[in-house]
């Protein structure tokens, strides 16, 4: 049983479809029953279940959907669907039983023609990489917006429409297909005319962005990430490239079909050849690349940064108020993709200029201590060297970092993570991170194991405390002033996962409750900024 969707308030919903209209596009779907049975909504959900409904039944990580036909059909559903081999036994007890070969993949199917494929009214952009999707995505939403654009976004953080946000805590950076669908839909219907989608690779391998139409394709990178899903890079590249072959196929069927590439990156070199077809448009911090967006003359702060803009249309000077060298290079990526739509280089400039901040990206948690403290999103390997290489040049002290690895995904980066730690920083502390049905020390013993192997040593340049909140306070009451402390992994998440249970969770609240039980006070700011 999938948790409940979230921000459905204001989701617009859509006229009754028939059953036979809603499976007409499944291949080898077969119908025991009424097909001509009108359905009021759908559901992955049992607990949401509404009378006249559908409920489809998928498979989960730790439930399957077809353990609650029962519960839906008690809560009025009138049709279900089903893998086929599965329930034989209910055809009788239900008015309509569809079997398919893989529900999940229907949904994306029927999800789309019950709302009317909302996707084919709005131009679509879909952002895929291992880092830098969200930071990149709202780059684009902002820069769109700035340009008169009626925007929407669906992403990590947030869902945002017409300028309007929805905070989610799905968890689940790429949704499910019907939930998708109806957020598009909802979009559509409050006149937004472009749409941003954050593309993971198990939102395109689980089929959650099948009936998607996407005019513009964006990667960022692809690196060390999620092989615990995917087995091997090179299954997880060619899930990233799904993205592209997307793109190839909606402009055969007359969609704009540009692609946006990172030129710096192997991994998304090494999958262009799927968006054969298409315009491919690269962009390299590199300014003697051969790329169409490039970057120069970069000046780092510790509140943003300036570079120089290289574009077929010219060149301009930017205000980037994001810090960080990784943020020059996902300013690029958007510079590129507004080219594309045929935005203008002032437009383009503006409007990557207007946005402030990404929730959860490089947050600064300011009670009047004397030290800085960062909360940050970065899991991955790479992502938490690039933060900790943005910060080393701004600490006048030690740089400290906090972080943990999820539980049940990539095992093999937990040592690399650990290694990354006694490079970049001069203390770390490992600790828990969603362990869901994982042991949590073993986890964090996985991460020690590479900080040792690195040369680091317990007690004097690492420490494993398994409860967060004591490691955090662990973390800050060592800090002194000029230090810079980074919590990384959580960023903007409101939960932490233990087994299957999501306890509420704010990394910047915690931090800031723990530095008022120090004694700090924003009345008595420091000179320190970072």
């Amino acid at each position: 049983m999938s948790q409940p969707e979230q921000g459905r308030g204001d989701i617009i919903t859509t006229n009754t479809r028939t059953i036979a209209e809603v499976v007409a596009g499944i291949p080898s779907a077969t119908i025991h029953g009424d097909s001509a049975e009108a359905i009021q909504s759908i559901e992955f959900d049992s607990r949401l279940v509404e009378p006249g409904g559908m409920f489809v039944a998928l498979r989960g990580g730790y439930t399957d959907g077809h353990a609650y036909l029962d519960q839906a059909r008690m809560r009025g559903a009138v049709a279900a669907l089903v893998e086929r081999g599965t329930v034989e036994h209910l055809r009788g007890e239900w008015p309509t039983l569809v079997e398919v070969a893989d529900t999940r993949a229907a949904l994306a199917i029927v999800a789309a023609e019950f709302f009317g494929h909302p996707s084919q009214d709005l131009c679509v952009i879909g952002v895929t990489g291992t880092d830098g999707k969200t930071t990149t995505s709202h780059l684009i939403e902002a820069m769109l917006r700035h340009a008169g654009r009626r925007t929407g976004l669906i992403g990590t953080v947030e869902v945002r429409i017409a300028g309007e946000v929805d905070l989610h805590e799905s968890r689940q950076t790429t949704p499910e297909s019907l939930v998708i669908q109806r957020i598009l839909a909802s979009m559509r219907d409050r006149e937004v005319d472009t749409a941003i989608l954050e593309a993971t690779s198990h939102g395109l391998v689980m089929h959650r962005l099948d009936s998607c139409a996407f005019d513009v394709g964006v990667v960022t990178n692809i690196t060390h990430e999620h092989l615990d899903f995917h087995g091997s890079v090179e299954a997880y590249r060619e899930a990233k490239a799904m993205l592209l072959d997307n793109v190839a196929r909606d402009k055969q069927r007359g969609r704009r079909g540009a692609l946006v590439l990172n030129k710096d990156d192997e991994g998304a070199r090494s999958i262009a050849a799927h968006g054969r077809g298409c315009e491919m448009l690269w962009y390299s911090m590199d300014p003697a690349s051969d790329a169409e967006f490039r970057a120069s003359q970069i000046e780092f702060g510790t509140n943003g940064q300036q570079f120089t803009l290289h574009s077929p249309m010219g060149e301009t000077r930017i205000s980037l108020a994001l810090p960080g060298r990784y943020n020059v290079a996902n300013a690029l990526a958007a510079a590129t993709v507004g080219h594309a739509l045929g935005l203008s280089l002032k437009q383009i400039a503006e409007g990557l200029e207007s946005l402030d901040a990404v929730p959860g990206r490089m947050q600064a948690v300011d009670e009047g201590q004397p030290f800085a403290v960062i909360v940050d999103y970065a899991h991955t390997p790479d992502a938490i060297e690039s933060v900790l290489t943005v910060l080393r040049d701004a600490t006048p002290g030690r740089l400290m970092v906090l972080f943990g690895s999820a539980g049940e995904r990539d095992i093999d980066k937990r040592s690399i993570q650990g290694r990354v730690a006694i490079e970049y920083s001069d203390f770390a502390i490992f600790s828990s991170e969603d362990p869901r049905f994982e042991d949590p020390m073993v986890i964090i013993d996985a991460i020690a194991d590479g900080a040792m192997q690195a040369g680091g040593r317990r007690g004097v340049d690492f420490e494993c405390i398994e409860d967060r909140r004591t490691a955090i306070a662990t973390i800050l009451q060592a800090a002194k002033a000029g230090d810079v402390v980074v919590l990384a992994g959580k960023g903007h998440e409101k939960s932490m996962i233990y087994g299957s249970e999501k306890r509420p969770w704010d990394e910047a609240e915690v931090a800031a409750d723990i530095l008022r039980k120090l004694g700090y006070s924003p009345s008595n700011q420091s000179d320190r900024s970072l």
